[in-house]
């Protein structure tokens, strides 16, 4: 399996560094309410204005941190530094949290960009500074959001972009778990009332665009909710035939045809998100389950197809390399 080594972490780090302060290209998620909301980015925005869009913005982040930590000798541990001192304070989390009170952002970057914020805040909470105080009250507005969001979900949002319930509230979870036992049980309420009964599912994917596996998230995320015996039960009925190679399409990396193409590229996201999830999977199951060896190859095949394109076009190097590092992690 391919590991993160310092090499590849120096590179993702500097590649993430290039572009989290990059003004343009940028996508607003901004609803105008009036002539005075056409604004620049940052100024909506006062920490997560580069990266092309807010999400993106958020997880490159969260993969710098984390580098960082891993690595605290890096090349790049200074600039990280001296970026997070200068941007993750009070009075910038202040502006974020404005945009967030708009009457017209009640939907904002939801759930994918909650979930990550949520994420960054578990990263900054690692690390001796003052950033995780800084941002709390970002993080908490995000966590209060689930809380008034889930009830009302009747229904999961299984699709393969950035809508996926399952992917996000893996993500939520990990932040939960130390934080928020009340999110804890809700999460696994719903999840357990939505995905608890699925079986002989047949992974109908990827489609055209999409960056994450909806059979293997829903997988991921039942497995840090379930215990060993009870998650090997639930997921063997629910892809009862991995043993035999099937579907198919779960062990098949995503061709990627136009990487220039941003939303094409996101099939470079497929391939590292399911490497993520496979590898994941198979330390859930245990060495002892047939199916584990299966999985773990399975990551191994795609991290391999995409690693090499982390990097080329800014349509796909503004984030894949924050998958890249899930994979390699």
């Amino acid at each position: 399996m391919t590991l993160l080594t310092p090499d590849i972490a120096n590179l993702f780090a500097a590649l993430t560094l290039s572009h989290l302060g990059r003004r343009y290209p940028y996508k607003m998620d901004l609803v105008l309410g009036g002539p005075e909301d056409a604004r620049p980015p940052e100024d909506h925005h006062p920490i997560f204005h580069g990266s092309f869009d807010w999400h993106s913005c958020v997880h490159g982040w969260w993969q710098v941190m984390r580098l960082m930590r891993l690595f605290p000798d890096m090349a790049q541990a200074g600039e990280i530094r001296a970026r997070a001192d200068a941007m993750l304070v009070p009075d910038k989390v202040a502006g974020e949290l404005a945009y967030l009170h708009r009457p017209l952002s009640a939907g904002f970057e939801r759930p994918y960009g909650w979930a990550w914020a949520l994420a960054l805040d578990a990263e900054l909470a690692r690390h001796d500074a003052p950033w995780a105080a800084a941002f709390a009250p970002l993080a908490d507005a995000f966590a209060a959001r689930f809380h008034a969001f889930l009830p009302k979900l009747t229904y999961p949002l299984r699709v393969g972009t950035h809508f996926n319930i399952a992917f996000a509230l893996t993500l939520t979870l990990d932040w939960a778990q130390t934080r928020d036992p009340a999110l804890v049980s809700l999460i696994r309420d719903k999840a357990i009332g939505w995905f608890g009964r699925d079986r002989g599912c047949q992974a109908w994917e990827p489609g055209g665009d999409e960056f994450l596996s909806p059979a293997l998230c829903e997988a991921l995320l039942m497995s840090r909710l379930l215990d060993r015996a009870a998650f090997a039960d639930w997921f063997h009925a629910f892809l009862p035939d991995l043993a035999g190679g099937e579907p198919a399409t779960l062990f098949t990396p995503a061709s990627v045809s136009d990487r220039s193409d941003g939303k094409i590229a996101h099939l470079d996201g497929l391939n590292l998100s399911r490497s993520w999830c496979w590898r994941a999977i198979a330390a859930a199951l245990g060495p002892d389950d047939a199916v584990a060896t299966l999985a773990r190859d399975a990551a191994q095949v795609h991290v391999a197809a995409s690693l090499p394109h982390v990097a080329g076009d800014y349509m796909g190097e503004h984030w894949l390399a924050t998958f890249a590092l899930l994979a390699l992690e």
